[in-house]
């Protein structure tokens, strides 16, 4: 059992993008024997990740059982179970905000977020059993949970960890673990994204995104024991290419620049914390061991990354959202060219979080080898 509690799961945030997580682990439950427990006993989520991240700790017993639930909830998302979406929730919503800018502010009347994501708290308390956790720890099966969530109190990125009693909670600058019995408040922390959902308030302090201020995410895997990590990205790589032509483009439009924002919220600090990881890998490569006289370690990753830009996949399952919400994209102009960004972080309908569940499936299958060497070692 110890030599397998080194391997950490790394998931990200990325809203509706996080659909590709759970096809790539359908691929790696496919991969395993029926009663294989759960391959990583360390798990860490922020933001969206979050929730698939419990749904697999809670299910660390029956791996399986709990992947196939996590695709049956993402191939049938629907807006409506994420946000309200009716006309009516949409303009009175709107309404304030416009109302609140006009008179500068309501005070403590005023919107709290852009949208009310009531309804995907309650789909975290349908499908998540929290108690299971404790039961995987205690039956060896998990040795930690972590999420992580930025407190607006103080600045600082937490992550709150769940696991064996021998875990010591840590701090650096600026982010800390803190040990702390996962429940439904911090998983509406962590998927808090600032201004479109609500702070939520855990103790004294009120918290939001967990990719907020989370400048080295894959260091709670390793703060809580584990030596090599999967991680799970949500965007392809490379990015983009710049486009070197004289064409000068039109001003970005609200949308395209949101879409930027929540690009460097969700996804720059994982591939720059991977990109650092390596480095250090490389680093100790050159050094003697006999020479090596330093608290850092050798860290072998596998990273899974979609081959599809899904910005671009988003742009093709615009049509399938309420009339309400498509009124509020095309005002913000995330029908627009380069506006697909933000359109990918919010499009929960089914044909488009079917279709990332599918490409993360493929792409997953298509490293069978690797993922399949990568799992077999044992330190």
């Amino acid at each position: 059992m110890e030599s397998r509690s080194r391997i950490g799961l790394i998931l990200g945030g990325g809203g509706s993008r996080a659909g590709y997580q759970v096809g790539a682990l359908k691929a790696i439950a496919e991969m395993l024997p029926d009663d294989t427990p759960n391959p990583f006993p360390v798990i860490c989520g922020s933001s969206a990740g979050s929730i698939n991240a419990a749904v697999v700790a809670a299910y660390a017993l029956r791996f399986r059982e709990g992947i196939g639930r996590l695709v049956g909830v993402w191939e049938n998302f629907e807006v409506d179970k994420v946000f309200r979406a009716d006309p009516w929730s949409a303009l009175s919503r709107g309404g304030r905000w416009l109302l609140a800018l006009m008179v500068g502010g309501l005070g403590r009347f005023g919107p709290s977020s852009l949208l009310d994501n009531t309804p995907l708290r309650e789909l975290i308390e349908q499908h998540v059993p929290f108690d299971r956790i404790d039961q995987a720890i205690h039956a060896g099966a998990l040795t930690a949970l972590c999420v992580t969530a930025c407190s607006y109190t103080t600045g600082r990125s937490v992550s709150f960890f769940h696991g064996k009693p021998e875990l010591q909670p840590w701090n650096r600058t600026r982010r800390t673990g803190r040990r702390e019995r996962i429940h439904i408040d911090h998983l509406s922390a962590s998927v808090a994204i600032p201004i479109i959902f609500p702070a939520i308030r855990i103790g004294t302090e009120y918290f939001g995104d967990g990719s907020m201020r989370n400048t080295a995410p894959i260091s709670s895997a390793l703060h809580l024991g584990a030596d090599k990590v999967l991680i799970i990205g949500l965007r392809q790589e490379p990015g983009r290419l710049l486009d070197t032509s004289d064409h000068i483009p039109e001003y970005p439009s609200v949308g395209q620049i949101a879409g930027y924002i929540l690009d460097t919220l969700f996804l720059n600090s994982l591939y720059a914390d991977i990109e650092r990881l390596q480095r250090i890998n490389e680093t100790l490569a050159l050094l003697p061991e006999s020479s090596r006289n330093t608290s850092l370690r050798h860290v072998e990753t596998l990273v899974i990354s979609p081959s599809e830009d899904i910005a671009a996949i988003a742009q093709r399952y615009y049509h399938y959202l309420p009339k309400s919400v498509k009124y509020m994209f095309r005002a913000l102009g995330a029908r627009e060219e380069h506006g697909d960004r933000l359109l990918s972080y919010l499009l929960f309908v089914k044909p488009f979080c079917q279709a990332l569940v599918r490409l993360g499936y493929e792409d997953t299958m298509a490293k069978r080898k690797e993922v399949q060497r990568f799992l077999s070692l044992r330190s």
